[in-house]
């Protein structure tokens, strides 16, 4: 998954969910616990230190080893409903219970097949845990090799999001899409939801036939809207990169193994801006070993789309955001392929190695950033986060700032989706890349997916393989003081290698140019700019410029209009909090527009500062409320309902009245737009 962080710009959620479980019914045997508690599980031989403590399966106990989905999606209720039947692979000769994740699931039958057919098992569902969703134990006293579980899915499930015609690019069309990471699978098909298990999967998928239904498995490009549609996935997943969309989509290629699906009216400005992807995954296959995956697609999603990307396998989910017009955002597409070999191809065994995804992911996005548009953008785009990495690490727990969480660190999964995990993970092994040479680390790497292929694996094993193969390549390149305080101790080691950008040091000298004498940059300077330089422009800015300053600003480069949402994203704070009542207006209409978290949780916080700006938060969060995520949506109502607002505003927002969704600035007409 790729957001850059909330504080800075890399796509990195800071904010916890906490989605409340409903209670799921229809169970034969429904324990009621007096708490919300999950039920305590058994001793096993699994150490604490490799239980996937975010999970109720016991995968040492059995594994599903396929998947078999027959499901119909139907728009009116908002649900799903059928049923999961899985191919289970005992690992222990005295087991005799199957235990699944679910999170607000109807769950109304179960059964195991024997030799006289599909017989009727006992199950317990327990009262929920209110971030872990519900443990269902299901009784087979004869180790069934096949268990079906037919299950119906609620309204509100967090994983998926149901958008009416009106929130779509083309206003005809309902649309449905899912997000399961890091566990919200089991909000939407009873599972071993943990990264440690991989099957294969299958899926009959019946729909209103003028939608295209679509999956993380072998979407035919020529496909037709039928309402009847089948998937494979040969090739094992783990429950988080399982994933479904419907809606008005079409296709259009890009080469023979990549294209892009699209509302129509997106479609083609999609295709345009992401026209580099099939040299990307040359590039990538050049560096680490072959492209597994067969086909790559990008799926383009309505702005509600909680995240940057989603890795899911074959068929990438993509913020439309990023489509600028000039590709100055598409280091996202670099990051969400650079996962079809980490995360995708070697997965984390838990949430708790976040970085073994995500860093490996984040530096591998950079050399095909590099290779493709030239060191001095992958030199900014490495500033411009460990930047936000050093903000970052400012307000983490230290326990929280190694790259090794421990057991019990990380409640809730989603504090482990941070800059640490991204960008410490990435200097990391830019740090190994520096003391063994590119070339050795290259061949290193390449040999790491292959050698863990189709496998999920924690920090340590991570850490055997790397002193057997990598360490004697150079001997004393990297001690093992220095490979545990990288690992397991918190802050930035100060061997970390520095990366300076000349052009972004020309950015920090035109910024303060501009404060110490109001000269703004002259336009043959600026016209040059990416938005990685007009980020850092407007991340270098003081807390507050007076309302000339603003003005000045506005009027220049049109920032309160920019439909570059990593612009707007650092513009609006410093608007609200300079008091720059003019933003107010593009302000609500970008909040009620954009769902992406990463893009409005810092215009959210920096309202929430005031009373005055709390209370128009929260006008315009109940306006945009239908149209965001459920997962966005938790993330809103958390900053405003943790906000300690102090009671002198800055400005006096509009009044409710004045909060529309479709309304521009001042009207002024900006002399050197930003890029984008």
């Amino acid at each position: 998954m790729r957001f850059p962080p909330i504080r800075s710009g890399r796509l990195i959620p800071l904010v916890a969910l906490s989605l409340l479980a409903l209670f799921a019914a229809g169970c034969q045997r429904e324990a009621t616990p007096e708490t919300a508690t999950p039920t305590a599980r058994p001793e096993t031989a699994v150490s604490a230190e490799d239980r996937d403590e975010h999970s109720y399966a016991e995968p040492e106990k059995v594994v599903i080893d396929d998947l078999a989905l027959d499901l119909a999606l139907d728009f009116d209720s908002k649900t799903l409903a059928g049923t999961a039947t899985y191919t289970l692979d005992w690992k222990d000769d005295g087991a005799t219970q199957l235990v699944l994740d679910t999170r607000d699931l109807a769950i109304e039958q179960v059964e195991g097949q024997t030799d006289g057919g599909w017989q009727p098992l006992q199950y317990t569902l327990d009262a929920p845990d209110e971030l872990l969703g519900s443990r269902l134990a299901i009784e087979t006293p004869e180790r069934n090799a096949l268990v079906r579980v037919t299950y119906r899915t609620s309204p509100e499930a967090s994983g998926l999001q149901w958008l009416e015609p009106s929130m779509t690019e083309g206003g005809e069309l309902p649309f449905m899409f899912s997000q399961s990471q890091a566990i919200h699978a089991r909000s939407w098909v009873p599972l071993q939801d943990t990264p440690s298990v991989r099957y294969t999967y299958s899926a009959k998928i019946a729909s209103r036939p003028d939608v295209m239904v679509l999956m993380s498995a072998d979407n035919d490009p020529a496909a037709e809207r039928d309402g009847d549609y089948a998937f494979e996935m040969p090739q094992k997943i783990p429950s988080y990169l399982m994933a479904i969309a419907a809606g008005d989509l079409v296709f259009q290629p890009i080469s023979q193994r990549a294209g892009v699906w699209a509302e129509p009216a997106t479609v083609d400005a999609a295709v345009a801006e992401f026209a580099d992807t099939e040299e990307m995954i040359r590039t990538t296959e050049q560096l680490y070993g072959p492209y597994r995956w067969e086909r790559y697609d990008l799926l383009i999603l309505p702005p509600s789309f909680p995240f940057g990307g989603m890795e899911n396998p074959r068929l990438s989910f993509i913020t439309p955001t990023v489509i600028v017009g000039d590709k100055s955002l598409v280091s996202l597409i670099a990051h969400e392929l650079a996962h079809s070999w980490s995360g995708n191809l070697v997965t984390n065994a838990s949430w708790k190695d976040m970085w073994l995804n995500e860093g490996f992911t984040s530096y591998v996005e950079n050399r095909i950033v590099e290779a493709l548009y030239g060191k001095e953008i992958a030199d900014m785009e490495f500033v411009i986060a460990r930047e936000g990495l050093q903000k970052e690490l400012a307000d983490t727990r230290s326990e929280l700032q190694v790259l090794a969480v421990r057991p019990g660190d990380a409640r809730d999964p989603d504090d482990t989706f941070g800059a640490v995990a991204y960008d410490k993970g990435a200097w990391f092994l830019q740090f190994l890349e520096e003391r063994f040479g590119r070339e050795t680390l290259d061949a290193f790497l390449r040999g790491y997916f292959d050698h863990f292929a189709f496998q999920s694996i924690s920090t340590a094993t991570f850490v055997e393989y790397a002193k057997a193969e990598l360490l004697p390549k150079k001997q004393d390149a990297v001690t093992e003081a220095e490979l545990e305080e990288w690992l397991y101790e918190p802050g930035i080691p100060a061997s970390a290698p520095q990366v300076l950008s000349p052009r972004l040091g020309l950015v920090d000298s035109a910024r303060l140019a501009w404060l110490g004498s109001e000269q703004l940059p002259p336009q043959s300077m600026t016209a040059e700019w990416t938005t990685q330089e007009w980020i850092h422009f407007l991340e270098g800015m003081p807390e507050t410029l007076t309302l000339e300053q603003m003005s000045q600003l506005d009027t220049a480069y049109g920032f309160s209009d920019t439909p570059n949402g990593e612009l707007a994203m650092r513009w609006y704070p410093l608007a609200v909090r300079s008091g720059y009542a003019i933003a107010y207006e593009p302000m609500s209409a970008f909040l009620q527009r954009i769902g992406r978290r990463k893009l409005i949780i810092p215009v959210y916080e920096a309202l929430a500062q005031s009373e005055e700006g709390l209370a128009f938060a929260r006008r315009v969060f109940e306006r945009a409320r239908p149209g965001y995520h459920p997962i966005t949506t938790a993330s809103v109502q958390k900053t405003l309902d943790e906000a300690k607002p102090k009671p002198a505003p800055a400005v006096t927002p509009p009044p409710e009245s004045e909060v529309e969704g479709d309304t521009g600035a001042d009207g002024t007409t900006p002399q050197a737009p930003p890029a984008g």
